[in-house]
């Protein structure tokens, strides 16, 4: 009788690992119901922008990039160290440092951050797929090594990739923030909640989509525009 005990232990277990949930979807969706309809008006325009005409300013956005995740960084140093100020001076600091670095290292911050984006397209198309989320990172590095390579070679596709996704994202906030409001205010069925929580499919299809779009018109873009040069 103890060995069935144990197997059916072990297969609950392992029930309860590959049930485990990585993405965030709490997080993603706190952030899209706490913009309000001005901020969300903002963030679509701002993210149209950056995912159509992001090869124009890409250099600023790769500092401001890095410069942001410097800031996270360092802010998680500062808490490590303790103190009362330390996680300030930390994100202040490490915003500073990540951000003047990447001015002459221009080019591998590009090809950094387009393998960043494969990474995370990949791990939408894991989790669209309803993969088990805890081997979700096999397939994020799957993105990142097939982006890394593909940066490395044509510079130009790491461009149109990462501002592409980027502009991506905050479209896909801001358009989900401006339906959620929308529901707010004719008291309709929360539909937008039910489709964020349980359809795997949306968040990525909402992600990428956008994302193939962007890439698709910036490539135009930049073969019309003959004096445009990394």
């Amino acid at each position: 009788m103890i060995f069935p005990q144990i197997l059916a232990q072990a297969a609950q277990q392992t029930t309860q690992i590959y049930d485990r949930q990585v993405v965030p979807v709490d997080w993603i969706w706190r952030q899209i119901t706490e913009l309000t309809w001005l901020q969300a008006v903002l963030a679509v325009s701002f993210g149209m922008v950056y995912m159509l005409y992001g090869w124009r300013i890409f250099r600023i956005l790769v500092v401001i990039c890095f410069g942001l995740i410097g800031m996270v960084l360092g802010i998680m140093a500062g808490r490590s160290m303790g103190g009362s100020l330390g996680h300030v001076w930390g994100g202040v600091l490490g915003c500073a440092l990540l951000a003047f670095i990447s001015v002459p290292l221009m080019k591998w911050c590009v090809c950094l951050l387009g393998a960043a984006a494969g990474g995370i397209l990949t791990r939408g198309v894991w989790y669209a797929l309803g993969l088990p989320q805890v081997y979700i990172w096999a397939g994020a590095a799957v993105g990142v090594v097939a982006g890394g390579m593909i940066s490395f070679i044509v510079l130009k596709v790491a461009v149109m990739l990462f501002t592409s996704l980027g502009g991506s994202a905050i479209v896909a906030v801001g358009t989900l923030s401006l339906l959620y409001h929308l529901e707010l205010a004719t008291q309709s069925p929360p539909r937008i909640n039910a489709y964020v929580h349980n359809y795997n499919w949306f968040l990525p299809t909402v992600l990428i989509v956008p994302t193939i779009f962007g890439i698709i018109m910036q490539n135009r873009f930049i073969k019309q525009s003959h004096k445009w040069e990394f």
